[in-house]
């Protein structure tokens, strides 16, 4: 075994131990999942992750506040997201086998930006609308889900997009905002 061989090794140990002991802090943490780390999250109670969940380094789990009861955040089984940045404050919910690849941004919430004299980041959340990925979707590098937005059943969102709108199942949606540019076979 060479010394890459080594640090790889332990690099997926620490991060299987970081799992383990993170686990109960979330309110489900499905067997064979795995945070890799560096990790960042806020209110882990209001989060479930599914079975064979791969959370990759440097992603973001954050429920910024506890006003919505019960689990907000939703990653069914065999999900996998490599330096995600989800923000949910009413629903998130992303069903299994989604992928998402580096970059994404995904929110329930933006802040409203209409009082002049107030910075946007302390201004009041102006929209609040939930956000679903269904099955098996697959989300490209650096796209962005906006609040209320229900991306369908394997959709594809290419790079670099704004998903603004829902998706229909089983189509290509691309740009800024993001519009459908192919349907897939059904």
């Amino acid at each position: 075994m060479n010394g890459l061989q080594v640090m790889l090794f332990a690099q997926r140990a620490r991060d299987a131990v970081f799992s383990l002991i993170v686990r109960r802090g979330f309110a489900a943490f499905g067997r064979r999942s795995r945070i890799m780390l560096p990790f960042r999250v806020g209110n882990a109670d209001k989060i479930s992750i599914g079975s064979g969940v791969l959370i990759g380094a440097s992603s973001w789990l954050m429920v910024p506040s506890r006003e919505h009861p019960g689990v907000v955040l939703e990653i069914h089984d065999r999900v996998r997201m490599n330096q995600t940045s989800i923000t949910a404050v009413k629903s998130v919910v992303i069903e299994s086998g989604v992928g998402i690849a580096r970059g994404v941004y995904i929110s329930d919430h933006a802040h409203s930006f209409d009082l002049p004299d107030v910075p946007v980041r302390d201004q009041p959340l102006g929209r609040i609308a939930p956000v679903r990925i269904c099955k098996g979707a697959w989300l490209g590098q650096n796209a962005v889900v906006m609040p209320g937005v229900t991306i369908g059943e394997g959709a594809v969102v290419g790079a670099n997009s704004v998903v603004t709108t829902d998706v229909p199942a089983r189509t290509v949606v691309a740009g800024s905002p993001a519009r459908v540019i192919r349907t897939l076979a059904r």
